[in-house]
Parts: structure tokens; C-alpha cells; sequence
């Protein structure tokens, strides 16, 4: 096994399934499958999950809403999601935790970086919702801010598509895959990988990005294992 202790970053979007918005019993119900295989055999799991398929604070703003009270129902969209993997996960008897960076006792613990460490050390999947507790902050910047905080080994973005192409695959079928990048390559072809800040944070610390497509059962777990699925970036 490559990587024992990792950060999984997923998109809201991606629990939607086929639906237009909402979550997908069937897809999250998938996701916890694949999170449960890596968990039998030994890996440290945390989990960062976006808010996209309820409520986007960027488009919120756009519609003339003020942009932290928009940011601040992405959060909460955030802490939704992340309920409802929980769920999931506890139904395929995978011992879980759900902690948030804005406070809400009644549902989550508060984030503290030593309790999700030893959470993680003594085997339950830690998922933290509310991204950065911040407005003006992507839960991408979340996701490389956690996984350096808990010392992951690696960020593994999953998504729709199978890796980093220079063009974007669903509109262009001459698009080419990259199967690794070095940050300043990303930087230098002006690929989009993860914001800015994400993508500085985990330039500044050496920490490994891997996009790959999360939807292809087994995918996570080769990833896991050092085999050669989606865009490595370095």
C-alpha cells in the first residue's frame, strides 16, 4: 500500500448521480462501498466534501445575495453532505466521525486537529464539513489545509473525469491525458487542478495531488496502492 494515510476530496456535484441536484441514495451509498474497502485494509481516511449539488456560495453571490452570508449556506451545504456520508458509511459499519470549523454541537464535533489525528490513528474515517469555517474559501483550500494539518500523504481528487488533459474531455474528444505533472508544470500550461490556494498550499508542502475519476469501482483503491489511475501531480 502506497499511502497510509490520505485525504479524499470530494465534490458535492458528485453525490447528485444522475439527478439535478440533491444527493443520490444509490451513488453516496457506492461511495461508502469503495471507502469501506480501503478502510478493511488499514488506511487513514479523512474526507473533505463539497456543497455544489445543494447550495454554491459563488453563484449565490452572483444572484445579487451578499457573499459571506452566500458562502456561509455553502458551508452549511457542506456540513448536509456530510451528514448524510456519515450515514452511509455507518451503514456499512465503518466507525465515522463528522467535524466542522463552524461550531454545531448538537450534530458534529467542533475541529480540533488532535482528535481527528487520533480518531484517525485509532481507525474511524474523519469527514470535515463546513470547508474552512471561512467565507471567500473553496473547500478545495479546506482539503489541502486539512490533509496538511493531519499529515496526509497525498490529496486524491475525486471526480468525473479520469485525470488532468490539456482541454476539457466531456466537450473536446482530441483532449490528452497527463499522467503526472510537477506544480510548476501545472503553473506553466495554466491547467486547473484545484483553486490557487489549494494548489499553493500543497505546493509549498510537497504534497502529492492525484485527480482521478471517482465514479470507476476500484479506482480509489488502486489509486491507494500506488497503481497507475488518473494524473499524478508533484
Amino acid at each position: 500500500m502506497k499511502y497510509k494515510r490520505i485525504l479524499l476530496k470530494l465534490s458535492g456535484e458528485a453525490l447528485m448521480g444522475a439527478q439535478q441536484h440533491g444527493i443520490d441514495p444509490q451513488r453516496i451509498k457506492a461511495y461508502a462501498e469503495e471507502i469501506k474497502n480501503l478502510h478493511e485494509m488499514g488506511t487513514e481516511i479523512a474526507i473533505v466534501i463539497g456543497g455544489g449539488n445543494i447550495f454554491r456560495g459563488v453563484s449565490g453571490a452572483s444572484e445579487g445575495m451578499d457573499r459571506v452570508q452566500a458562502d456561509y449556506m455553502g458551508m452549511l451545504a457542506t456540513v448536509i453532505n456530510g451528514l448524510a456520508l456519515q450515514s452511509a458509511l455507518e451503514n456499512a459499519e465503518v466507525p465515522t466521525r463528522l467535524q466542522t470549523a463552524i461550531k454545531i454541537e448538537a450534530i458534529a464535533e467542533p475541529f480540533i486537529k488532535r482528535r481527528a489525528t487520533r480518531h484517525l490513528e485509532k481507525g474511524r474515517v474523519v469527514i470535515f464539513g463546513s470547508g474552512t469555517g471561512n467565507p471567500f474559501f473553496t473547500t478545495d483550500s479546506a482539503a489541502a489545509l486539512r490533509a496538511v494539518e493531519i499529515n496526509a500523504d497525498v490529496i486524491l481528487k475525486g471526480t468525473r473525469v479520469d485525470g488532468i488533459y490539456n482541454a476539457d474531455p466531456e466537450k473536446d474528444k482530441e483532449a490528452v491525458k497527463f499522467d503526472a505533472l510537477s506544480f510548476d508544470e501545472v503553473l506553466h500550461k495554466g491547467l486547473k487542478v484545484m483553486d490557487t490556494t489549494a494548489f499553493t498550499i500543497s505546493q509549498e508542502n510537497n504534497l502529492p495531488i492525484i485527480v482521478f475519476d471517482m465514479n470507476t469501482p476500484g479506482n480509489l483503491e488502486k489509486v491507494v496502492k500506488g497503481e497507475n489511475v488518473g494524473t499524478r501531480v508533484y
